[in-house]
């Protein structure tokens, strides 16, 4: 059944709304004094158990025969989830909101780069393309042009930034090979298994002799953990269904480009004329890769 423009509209604003509360991730994650491991640890399991509890409010019913068909994957990209944003919120700690970000965002190219190199996918000229633009989008972000190579602090950022985009673009990969599973089906298990796998690595591989967390730290982990992820995922996935996936992909822009107007008007956060070029290149490449697939699903 086609929706109605009033169910497009609201769902367009769903959309723009869970866009903007990602983009605003890495600014909660650098005022909570708490390992990235632990975030992540409670951010996977409250979002899974608020996805849970809305699904039980909605009346809606999970699927068995989908998640038992697709457990492996789904545990397995789970803890792979769970990783990922660790290794994101350590990027946030290192660098800054706006190069931890993009960096985040090289993960389309490494989608390019592993399906080639793996899957004997096609890279076209146009491909190639795509990554070096992104490539060089990634040498203006540096930093390297202004000030000369980055000191090994922002270099552990922007590594940090990198191997999440890595893992993202793992994840990625593995969700395009689930089969006949709904989103939310697929997302509280995932969650669930980000969260439960991170249990053991927080209890022995966190340092905790350090950590003093304050009330606010609190307040802020309990804002990501149902703000950030339940509440954000459940406006993502349930705009999904009234929109085209084309829509979709042009919103999602509207995540990075948050977090760089705020890394440009935030005072504890710089944002340079090279940064904004390395910006545009970045996601220009990835907007040029989604063009060229909407091509080829065309032809």
């Amino acid at each position: 059944m086609q929706p109605s423009p009033a169910q497009q509209r609201n769902a367009k604003l769903q959309l723009i709304c869970s866009m903007l509360i990602f983009g605003t991730i890495g600014v909660f994650r650098n005022h909570i004094a708490l390992p990235s491991g632990m975030i992540a640890c409670v951010r996977g399991i409250c979002g899974a158990l608020f996805l849970v509890l809305l699904v039980r409010l909605r009346g809606m019913r999970f699927s068995g025969e989908a998640i038992r068909r697709n457990i492996g994957l789904l545990v397995f990209s789970g803890v792979l989830i769970g990783f990922n944003w660790i290794l994101l919120f350590e990027a946030y700690r290192y660098t800054s909101l706006a190069v931890a970000t993009l960096a985040y965002y090289m993960a389309p190219v490494f989608v390019i780069v592993i399906s080639a190199l793996l899957f004997r996918q096609g890279f076209s000229l146009g491909r190639a393309l795509c990554v070096l633009l992104a490539m060089l989008g990634m040498v203006f972000v540096s930093g390297v042009l202004e000030t000369g190579l980055p000191t090994v602090h922002e270099l552990r950022g922007i590594g940090f930034g990198l191997a999440a985009a890595l893992l993202y673009a793992v994840i990625v990969l593995l969700n395009s090979k689930l089969t006949q599973i709904g989103p939310y089906d697929r997302t509280v298990v995932q969650l669930a298994a980000a969260g439960l796998a991170l249990v053991p690595y927080v209890l022995l591989a966190e340092d905790w002799s350090a950590v003093h967390p304050d009330i606010l730290s609190i307040l802020l982990l309990i804002v990501v953990a149902l703000f950030h992820t339940g509440f954000a995922y459940a406006m993502y996935f349930g705009s999904m269904a009234f929109l085209p996936v084309q829509t979709v992909a042009l919103f999602s822009y509207i995540d990075p480009m948050t977090a760089i107007l705020l890394a440009a008007i935030l005072p504890e956060e710089s944002f340079t004329l090279f940064g904004a070029i390395g910006a545009a290149l970045i996601l220009g490449s990835t907007l040029l890769n989604e063009l060229l697939e909407k091509r080829q699903r065309i032809n």
